[in-house]
């Protein structure tokens, strides 16, 4: 065979084979262009449904509201609508509350700092404390919550009778900067006495609620200021009797004993949780405002649930007359309250600036969509009051020092 032959037949049998590889390449070619375009139209529908999923959770998320409150008849709105579910109903599927007990003021406000809570109702020198230690920025007060309901009481074998009787005498508080604390000292102060550690001869015990009856049955305590319906209860049970209804301290007898409290990052970044929860807040002060016998009765449900006891109706009856359900936080009262604390030296040596405590612009917006009257920022006029809420706190009354 020729040389010639040779290259014929092979360049013969290398174009077929040629030909025939390029055959399969091209198939090969045009089934992984089927398969890559199959995987990227698969991939692209799971990113699809992973983005539209991701969208769907982000937009349906449940938020929480962590509230504090206390078993206390000045805080029914959220002892009897939290119990009940009448605010989680308000609120709506997509925020949960969570509820968080406490006994006085102070141990509400560590909570808030700490970011355990995310809003509570508390008294007003708690929430005064709380925005000055923090600067004016933690914390603000978005409604009030009750006026009155805060009595002192003396044991009737207490020897009391005036306070020219107070002198070496023992009496019960709450809490250590509670609000009736506070309202007890400047009551001292005002009448000429100064405690034990300021040099006196008259003795604060802060001391528990349910403590405080104990002390009084053993004689270890010889009165106490106190919210209702402890007052009342110990009137019943402790062989008391009322000596002074704070009320008669007060210009009309209206004065804050609670307020909604709420943490400032809380309420910027969902002032949409805030507003229904000020809504029910309303919602249930009218409700308990005009069914109370229904009320005295659902608050003892719930009472039960959380201490597992619960309150007479007789004493019920007798302490509500004394306090009043109201979302208005009473501005010049709480004003006057934070020159109290600071005359009685819980506010450090330069008296504070509170302005900037209060947002109610939430407030008023739920009560202008109720058809109900919305709540002027600026303070009432009163005796020690400031004529805007954004002035620094006018001096007090100076109160004689002398230790009786």
């Amino acid at each position: 065979m020729s040389m010639q032959h040779l290259t014929v037949n092979l360049c013969i049998f290398t174009r077929t084979e040629i030909y025939n590889c390029l055959e399969k390449e091209s198939m090969i070619r045009k089934s992984s262009i089927a398969i890559v375009s199959t995987t990227l139209i698969v991939i692209g529908l799971i990113a699809g449904l992973s983005i539209s999923n991701h969208a769907y959770s982000q937009g349906t998320e449940k938020k929480v509201l962590r509230l504090g409150f206390f078993p206390n008849i000045n805080h029914a709105q959220a002892v009897i609508g939290v119990g009940n579910g009448a605010f989680q109903k308000s609120l709506g599927d997509n925020i949960e509350i969570k509820r968080f007990i406490f006994n006085a003021g102070p141990s509400a406000i560590e909570a808030l700092f700490a970011k355990q809570i995310d809003a509570t109702y508390v008294g007003p020198n708690p929430a005064i404390n709380g925005y000055i230690v923090s600067g004016g920025k933690d914390v603000r007060i978005v409604a009030g919550a009750s006026s009155g309901g805060a009595v002192f009481v003396v044991g009737n074998d207490s020897g009391i009778q005036s306070p020219k009787d107070f002198a070496g005498k023992k009496f019960a508080s709450p809490q250590l900067g509670n609000t009736q604390d506070v309202a007890l000292r400047k009551y001292l102060l005002d009448n000429g006495y100064q405690t034990k550690e300021h040099g006196g001869n008259v003795e604060v015990v802060p001391a528990k609620n349910a403590d405080i009856l104990t002390l009084l049955l053993k004689k270890q305590v010889d009165g106490a200021w106190v919210p209702e319906p402890w007052g009342e209860r110990f009137i019943k049970e402790a062989n008391s009797r009322l000596f002074l209804d704070e009320r008669d301290l007060w210009p009309d007898g209206k004065f804050v004993t609670a307020n909604i409290l709420v943490r400032t990052d809380y309420l910027q970044n969902n002032p949409d949780v805030i507003k229904k929860l000020l809504a029910s807040h309303v919602d249930e002060t009218q409700w308990i405002n005009t069914h109370q016998d229904e009320a005295i009765k659902q608050f003892n449900i719930e009472l039960k649930k959380l201490t597992g006891q619960i309150i007479p109706e007789d004493v019920l009856k007798q302490s509500l007359p004394r306090l009043e359900l109201t979302w208005d936080p009473i501005i010049s009262s709480l004003i006057k309250s934070a020159n109290d604390a600071f005359d009685i030296g819980f506010l450090g040596k330069t008296r504070p600036d509170i302005s900037g405590i209060y947002d109610l612009k939430l407030l008023n917006e739920v009560l202008k969509d109720k058809g109900l009257q919305t709540i002027d920022e600026s303070p009432r006029s009163g005796n020690t009051t400031t004529t805007t809420a954004n002035a620094t706190l006018t001096t007090a009354p100076n109160a004689t020092n002398a230790t009786k």
